[in-house]
């Protein structure tokens, strides 16, 4: 097996692809039961092993919306120590700001919405009232010389609104990266987008001035398209892509959104195309076995699966 998959790289593709992988924040944050902060500190320990240099750490937001991540500040200083991964976390105002700066966190990302109903319910604001919540956080991280991704749900469908269009998500995108931040992240929330919607997204972003280069995409596989999705962002020059270790995630805020895109499922599809990701599959894969064995239940991923010989 270890020849497998057989490297044959396609015209038109990045030659290398960074993961962003956010199994250990929104990977985790759906699970029911408590997952002890050791078992999260060796998740992202195991991560970083495996090769992944982007490692999504934790959320500081009010633990009475996403207790999963209440320990926050016990887990960070476990994990801020290892070397040559960057670790960023969540905020979502400046006090989750201040409670990161503390515990000398270098790399932070805000949540926005590309849709009312969503920022509402994710966020009791609306669009516009959520930016102006961002504005110091992005500023004040800016001037800590923190590095700023900016999240946009909801990008290709919101399962209250429906359909959302393109020019839509555009300004909303436009809003965050106006307000400093470095990198911005097209979320598939409920797994809808297929792949012409990506290129057509993306391609209006570059018309309004909007670099390839800071654009992230985060797809969900709720209908299977997550790895076609990818693909298409590829096409079109995208090197950043957000997956998750096993296939973990959701949203607690959407119930419809599914798992996340299984790292492994991606790195096995950029292994087959000679694309270079600097993460062991191996590694990665027996990651994602030992913390569906501390979680319970087998891993959603079909990598995974396959690789550990179970159906």
């Amino acid at each position: 097996m270890s020849t497998l998959p057989m490297v044959v790289p396609a015209q038109g593709l990045p030659p290398r692809v960074r993961i962003h992988e956010v199994g250990a924040r929104d990977g985790l944050q759906n699970e029911k039961a408590t997952v002890p902060t050791g078992i999260k500190a060796e998740f992202i320990r195991r991560l970083a092993a495996a090769g992944l240099t982007t490692v999504e750490a934790t959320s500081f937001v009010h633990p009475k919306w996403v207790p999963q991540l209440a320990d926050a500040e016990e887990l960070f200083p476990q994990i801020s120590g290892i070397e040559g991964v960057d670790l960023p976390v969540l905020v979502p105002n400046e006090r989750g700001l201040d409670r990161a700066l503390g515990l000398g966190a270098r790399r932070i990302a805000v949540f926005g919405s590309a849709t009312e109903t969503f920022a509402q319910k994710n966020l009791n604001r609306s669009v516009a009232e959520s930016l102006a919540m961002f504005e110091p956080v992005v500023a004040r991280a800016k001037e800590a010389g923190v590095h700023v991704r900016g999240y946009l749900s909801m990008c290709f469908g919101d399962p209250w609104e429906g359909a959302v269009p393109v020019p839509q998500v555009v300004r909303t995108a436009k809003a965050l990266l106006d307000l400093g931040c470095d990198e911005l992240s097209l979320g598939d929330t409920i797994g809808v987008a297929t792949p012409g919607h990506v290129q057509a997204l993306l391609s209006a972003l570059n018309e309004e001035s909007v670099p390839t280069g800071t654009i992230g995409v985060h797809f969900h596989d709720t209908y299977g398209q997550a790895l076609s999705n990818t693909l298409a962002a590829l096409q079109h020059g995208v090197t950043t892509v957000d997956a998750s270790a096993g296939g973990l995630g959701g949203c607690p805020y959407a119930k419809s959104a599914t798992g996340n895109l299984a790292t492994e499922d991606l790195v096995w599809m950029l292994d087959g195309l000679g694309i270079e990701t600097g993460v062991d599959l191996a590694a990665l894969t027996a990651t994602s076995v030992w913390l569906a064995e501390q979680l319970g239940r087998p891993s959603p991923s079909r990598t995974v699966r396959a690789l550990a010989h179970k159906d």
